[in-house]
């Protein structure tokens, strides 16, 4: 334990253990404060989005996006796939963000029974300012560590995320 700081799931894992007596206190550390952590930054992001007049998954979408650079554009069943939603879920969230003038639906250039969705200037603007937010704390956590340390979590949680990712 680092400086003698402890935490809310050292006072967890002190509980557990007495009832799990296998309860390994390294694996159930690890994993808790991970998952505590993503609630955490979830609460976060639910709170700038708030704040910034979006739902989840509005900003989902025009992260999307957003994402594929200018002049961001994409067609609905890209975007429904990169969102893990069905095509008629996406459907009712283009229509949603239509009407708020966050994207626009043209004809596609190329098949004149598809659409192209892109992202408008306010759609950015709106995905822009909750992204800044987050960062914002996002770098607020990973502050506490080293630029070493930093990379270290993130290639321990990438052979992690391998693992399952790979079955």
């Amino acid at each position: 334990m680092e400086n003698g700081a402890r935490d809310s799931v050292d006072r967890h894992i002190e509980r557990w253990s007495a009832v799990l007596p296998a309860l390994d206190p390294c694996v159930e550390g690890a994993v808790t404060r991970m998952s505590f952590l993503v609630k955490h930054l979830k609460r976060v992001r639910q709170t700038l989005l708030a704040e910034h007049g979006l739902q989840n998954f509005e900003f989902e979408t025009l992260h999307a996006l957003a994402g594929r650079g200018d002049p961001y554009r994409a067609g609905p069943t890209e975007l429904a796939e990169e969102t893990r939603t069905s095509p008629a879920a996406m459907t009712g969230r283009l229509d949603a963000l239509e009407q708020r003038g966050f994207v626009r639906r043209t004809p596609s250039p190329t098949d004149r029974r598809k659409v192209v969705v892109e992202l408008t200037d306010a759609g950015r603007q709106a995905w822009l300012a909750a992204m800044s937010e987050e960062g914002t704390e996002e770098q607020r956590l990973m502050g506490v560590l080293t630029r070493r340390e930093q990379q270290q979590l993130a290639d321990l949680l990438r052979r992690m995320l391998l693992a399952a990712e790979n079955g």
